[in-house]
């Protein structure tokens, strides 16, 4: 429920803060007086997209903060377990943010929000019924998705469009398989091709390939070098070599450790040398000394440096990149092996389209069991909106089986009349604006009651709930809306004062010409509503007669 709704700098108010009551609250004011903006206002709040035009004229941003109050609602305790978002109170507040500059932000609870947490969450704290629904009872598909609803078969008919996605899925990859055959048996001849060359390189290290060729082809000229080194660290001849010329320094060292400790230090070091190089000997010995390698190995090296440099001259890529392309080549070619056959893929396609029929069918019956119960259900709620004659029903035609879709296998249309003796056609062809305007409320107040009574209702919003009805048929509107409101909070913008005297709260939106403009929201209690009650039977003059009128409207309040 929404508790309250504030505004700073927003369009044409400056600031006001507006509580809601519980019930039925509706909101009223002169053409231009800008009723809309608490509806615009709240539709940011729960996610819309922001316009910088909002934005009060010579102020740098605007904002509006609406607080709910979320107690015993599960959905919403939901949505913030499933978001990882902590609820520690039953209240939550929603602020939004909008720059002249065209940029908006978004807090829940004083953290930042994006904007499609905030229209998943806002989905379930308010439903807002615009003035234009009445043009959506001309599209079958909002007919056909209404009596699902009715029925309480949402979940069915989502369960079928489903099955038939996945049907008609099946379908196109079997077309697609079908249109690239040719092109897939050269594809996986290619892929065969393109491994088979570059699989003895699969099983190696390419650089270390390299770099044992290299290696391999200068081997004699790198024993040779080990020699030379050899010799210079230690020999047994007449020349100087390392060795000798470290063993002289240790000795010249340890005669002179009792006199300085340096000397036992460098020492030290000296003998670690010796140590060292004593190894490094060993070790160019050991490579100087080794038998020549197999020409095998390095005819067996040649080969495969041979063919990383004709492979990547072919693919345009250096070798080593090669064997990470192969890998792709590998997945690529397992994928298409992998492909059902024809004949597994038919099988696969009846399947999925016998459980679509199947579904299909169970929906059908579903639907015209349901659909006299939901006639009889709006034609009682038409026949009071001075519509005594209104008839309705639902027509199912089937569809050829070329036909069927994800809404089913038949053609659902409500035929209306609301004439004796005429008969019952299609709304777009026969209905008027103002029983469509009718048609559209009662659908949507049908709606909102069918629903489950123990589930948390989000608030409900009416815009322009009165277009094409006045007279005895807006008290009934508004005693509609009253009774609805027992149950649920409702919001409503009226021009008729017979729908206004019904709200438990009355909202008085007027225009004040200052040095700027400047929209004003009221809460009417007693006289001043006798008086806005006037003015809209009535007119600019308000004389007793209307505000009489007025009052009556209130004393029949029931």
């Amino acid at each position: 429920m929404l508790l309250s709704l504030t505004l700073y700098q927003f369009a044409l108010i400056a600031k006001h803060e507006l509580s809601v009551a519980e019930g039925f609250n509706v909101i009223t004011g002169e053409t231009g007086a800008g009723k809309s903006l608490l509806l615009d206002a709240l539709s940011l709040c729960i996610g819309e997209r922001a316009d910088s035009a909002m934005v009060r004229h010579g102020a740098d941003h605007a904002d509006i903060y609406a607080q709910f109050d979320v107690t015993a609602n599960g959905v919403v305790a939901e949505w913030f377990k499933d978001h990882e978002r902590t609820l520690d109170d039953q209240e939550i507040l929603i602020r939004r943010q909008l720059s002249n500059n065209g940029r908006s932000k978004a807090w829940l609870n004083g953290t930042p929000v994006s904007l499609a947490e905030l229209k998943s969450l806002g989905a379930l704290l308010v439903n807002i019924h615009s003035q234009h629904a009445q043009q959506a009872l001309l599209k079958p598909q909002f007919v056909v998705q209404w009596l699902d609803e009715m029925a309480q078969i949402t979940a069915l008919a989502l369960q079928t469009a489903s099955s038939y996605q996945q049907y008609q899925q099946l379908r196109r990859r079997a077309e697609d398989i079908a249109n690239r055959q040719a092109q897939r048996q050269d594809r996986i001849q290619l892929l065969h091709s393109q491994l088979s060359d570059i699989a003895p390189l699969l099983s190696v290290d390419y650089r270390d390939i390299e770099s044992e060729h290299e290696e391999l082809s200068n081997i004699e000229a790198l024993m040779q070098e080990a020699s030379h080194g050899l010799h210079l660290l230690d020999n047994d001849t007449d020349e100087p070599d390392v060795m000798t010329l470290l063993g002289q320094a240790i000795k010249l060292c340890d005669h002179q450790i009792s006199v300085s400790q340096t000397f036992g230090q460098v020492s030290e070091q000296l003998h670690l040398a010796q140590q060292q190089i004593t190894e490094v000997t060993t070790l160019l010995s050991d490579y100087a000394e080794q038998q020549l390698p197999d020409p095998e190995r390095l005819q067996e090296l040649d080969s495969l440096i041979s063919l990383g440099h004709r492979l990547s001259r072919k693919h345009n890529l250096p070798a080593n990149d090669l064997i990470v392309e192969a890998k792709v080549w590998q997945q690529q070619l397992e994928l298409l092996e992998n492909e059902p056959s024809s004949d597994v893929l038919a099988a696969q396609i009846e399947e999925a389209w016998q459980q679509y029929l199947q579904l299909a069918n169970k929906l059908n019956a579903k639907r015209t069991k349901a659909a006299p119960t939901v006639c009889d259900q709006l034609v009682a709620q038409l026949q009071p909106l001075a519509l005594p004659n209104a008839r309705c029903e639902f027509v199912f035609t089937a569809r050829d089986s070329a036909q069927y879709n994800a809404q089913g296998c038949y053609d659902i249309d409500l035929l209306f009349s609301a004439n004796v003796g005429m008969p019952m056609q299609p709304l777009h062809k026969i209905a008027s604006g103002g029983e469509l305007s009718r048609m559209a409320l009662v659908m949507q107040v049908l709606q909102v009651t069918n629903a489950d009574n123990n589930a948390a209702k989000p608030m409900l919003v009416f815009d322009e709930v009165d277009v094409g009805i006045s007279g005895g048929t807006a008290q009934v509107v508004g005693e509609l809306l009253r009774t609805l409101g027992q149950t649920q909070q409702l919001l409503a913008i009226t021009h008729q004062a017979q729908v206004a005297a019904q709200a438990h709260q009355h909202i008085l939106v007027q225009k004040h010409h200052h040095e700027q403009t400047q929209s004003e929201l009221v809460i009417l209690t007693e006289e001043a509503q006798v008086d806005e009650l006037a003015r809209m039977s009535g007119g600019l003059i308000i004389t007793d007669v209307t505000r009489d009128h007025a009052r009556s409207l209130l004393t029949d309040v029931k």
